[in-house]
């Protein structure tokens, strides 16, 4: 079989989502709206915290990360899926495969520190009230902002090196749509196990590690809670935890699934690796600006504002 490698591959395919015409013209049109309301939905946000002082917090600051995140996130990826899905020339260079691969996987990692982060300002917000703002204070905030930021593009850097090591005797097309260390290893002959291995120990050490933080915090927060004696209270602090804990549970749920399992190139559901990432590529950052809003009560007030000023600046 004919062996491929970073001195001889030119480019590659991008098989995509479908092959079907008439469902590639439905999957753009879906893809579209999405990746519009993600740009809309996070600049938006964005914005709102800018402009209102109420919102000069800590918690919004990590707010701001998270949505700068996801754009970047989901405009690595999907403005390629859309020009493939009707496009007849599906091809990435190699160099552009190894950056989209880079990108996506430094903010993939970053944005599971940034949670986890999180999950740390609600405990100091809601377990040590009193002593909040000299725990996140201003410097504190920019060095955990500036560590998940760095050990996101550290830790791509190592997988993208390792990935682009390898041999690809399984041709040129990636059965995916947009390049991601699974597909690529599946299409790599010879010994395939240290790329598995450091995308297993990466995976524990950042997913699990960050994991294992927000669920400590959580019980912490939840038995704090607790013991709050009126029940509007405990209503009041859990409302501010609610739009987190759903976020996590979305992009935590489908990235472990994907990556914490062994990457055997006989074991590997083909379909579900390529039809889940769409999860947290498209629809998560989609949907981070909506569930951070709907429950806030500054944001909507804000946005109100911004409304009524451009009705009246319209009359």
């Amino acid at each position: 079989m004919k062996q491929i490698n970073q001195s001889t591959a030119q480019q590659f395919i991008l098989l995509g989502l479908s092959t079907d015409p008439h469902l590639q013209i439905i999957l753009f049109l879906i893809l579209l709206i999405i990746y519009l309301m993600n740009i809309s939905g996070n600049l938006l946000l964005i914005i709102i915290v800018r402009i209102n002082p109420a919102l000069h917090s800590p918690m919004y600051f990590f707010l701001t990360n998270l949505s700068m995140i996801d754009i970047c996130f989901s405009s690595s990826v999907i403005p390629v899926l859309l020009g493939n899905t009707l496009a007849q020339d599906k091809s990435i260079s190699f160099l552009g495969c190894a950056m989209q691969m880079y990108v996506s996987l430094s903010l993939g990692a970053t944005e599971c520190l940034v949670l986890a982060v999180m999950s740390y300002d609600r405990f100091a917000a809601i377990c040590r009230p009193l002593y909040y703002y000299n725990i996140m204070n201003k410097a504190m905030c920019i060095y955990l902002a500036v560590g998940s930021w760095s050990i996101g593009f550290i830790n791509s850097l190592v997988q993208v090196n390792l990935t682009f090591q390898l041999s690809f005797c399984q041709g040129v097309n990636i059965n995916h749509y947009f390049c991601e260390a699974p597909a690529l290893i599946r299409m790599a002959c010879g010994d395939t196990f240290p790329n598995e291995l450091s995308i297993v120990i990466t995976g524990a050490i950042i997913g699990m590690g960050c994991f294992s933080l927000i669920l400590i915090s959580y019980v912490h927060i939840i038995s704090s809670i607790l013991k709050i004696s009126s029940s509007q209270g405990r209503q009041k602090s859990f409302s501010t935890c609610a739009s987190h804990l759903t976020v996590v549970s979305i992009y935590y749920g489908t990235i472990m699934f994907m990556y914490l399992r062994p990457h055997s190139k006989k074991d590997f559901t083909s379909e579900t690796d390529t039809v889940l990432p769409i999860l947290y590529t498209a629809v998560t950052p989609m949907l981070n600006p909506f569930i951070y809003s709907v429950r806030n009560k500054d944001v909507k007030s804000t946005l109100i504002n911004l409304l009524k000023k451009k009705q009246c600046y319209q009359n």
